[in-house]
């Protein structure tokens, strides 16, 4: 073949090798299609969704009544030993600072893991509209507002709360985004694909961190040495990156422990919330019988002889309490004892 014939046919791959390309974009976007941005209509939207959580027992909040041209996003900085598993961001041994700057943040890693993030909104405060959250996509807009709103309902433990609010957040996401855009429009495509995907990495969250806790139970028995630990650790976190979709060298113990406060009782929760028809007005109303009627922290204290309600001893204790009321009352509602009426009554 001369040069060209060569020429012609690398130019024809070339072209074919484009269409094939274009063509798996445009396929893409048909079988899995990214979200939208948060349109200029976004009040407008925050309506839709407030009238929605109002129907699923939701009562109102203060959060999102203004928008903020102050505060793009809120940051947060914390960080704890690489020789210990922090239990989740509750546990003492990680250190939270307040305006800290990234850099001054990351400076902390000489000696510890660091972990530097902003949130977008922050529940229970009278979080205001973030420029971030309305330059963002419109699935995470939807489980913003949802997640935290749904943090005004409820006074439980915070490692119960987190990861009810997100179960609440993500099966509410997908029936809302069905009624207001159809079963087969690409924003509810887009978006009940966020909430399925975030469910599925709360799983591997939780695979990760128990094998993670499996390597430092060995280190604490003298099984393994410092060195070895911070090895095998790292081979852990390279794959749990990969597969929790974090910045290659980002994830460490402060990390993956932030993450398990809002997974370690989703497994349980979602139990419930099939039990209870998939309903989410009822699982509502259900969690709010169980808000009543859990036992107070000077209770769990007392019965476990714990001193402080800020030790990890009473963080655990509190929310093991928790989550056993949970299944006394789901046990009570399946006999009849706590009927669909009276749950009803209790939003």
């Amino acid at each position: 073949m001369n040069a060209n014939g060569r020429l012609a046919r690398w130019l024809a791959v070339v072209a074919l090798l484009a269409v094939l390309i274009a063509g798996c974009v445009q396929l893409r976007e048909i079988f899995m299609p990214s979200a939208p941005g948060v349109t200029d209509e976004w009040a407008a939207l925050l309506d839709e969704i407030r009238t929605f959580e109002r129907r699923i027992g939701f009562r109102e909040t203060d959060n999102f009544f203004d928008l903020s041209h102050e505060q793009e996003a809120f940051p947060f900085c914390g960080y704890a030993s690489r020789f210990y598993l922090p239990y989740s961001y509750e546990d003492p041994a990680i250190r939270w600072l307040e305006s800290v700057t990234e850099q001054e943040c990351r400076e902390l890693a000489h000696y510890a893991d660091a972990y530097f993030g902003a949130v977008e909104a922050l529940g229970e405060s009278g979080t205001p509209v973030t420029p971030a959250m309305i330059t963002g996509k419109l699935d995470r807009f939807l489980y913003l507002v949802m997640h935290e709103d749904c943090h005004d309902q409820f006074d439980l433990p915070y490692g119960i709360e987190e990861a009810l609010c997100n179960l609440i957040a993500y099966k509410a996401m997908a029936v809302f985004s069905e009624e207001k855009f159809g079963s087969y429009a690409r924003d509810n495509r887009a978006i009940r694909r966020y909430a399925d995907a975030q469910s599925r990495l709360t799983r591997a969250t939780i695979s990760y961190y128990e094998q993670l806790a499996t390597l430092y139970a060995r280190h604490e028995r003298a099984e393994i040495s410092s060195d070895v630990l911070l090895r095998e650790r790292t081979a852990i976190f390279k794959k749990a990156e990969r597969a929790l979709a974090w910045t290659r060298g980002e994830l460490n113990n402060v990390g993956i422990a932030s993450d398990m406060t809002y997974s370690r009782h989703y497994p349980f929760l979602e139990s419930v919330f099939e039990a209870l028809g998939r309903d989410l007005a009822r699982t509502v109303a259900f969690f709010r019988h169980v808000d009543q009627i859990k036992p107070s922290g000077a209770a769990v204290m007392k019965r476990h002889h714990i001193a402080t309600e800020k030790s990890l001893e009473f963080i655990r204790a509190y929310e093991a309490a928790v989550a056993e009321t949970i299944k006394k009352a789901l046990a009570e509602s399946r006999a009849g004892g706590t009927d669909h009426a009276r749950l009803s009554t209790l939003r």
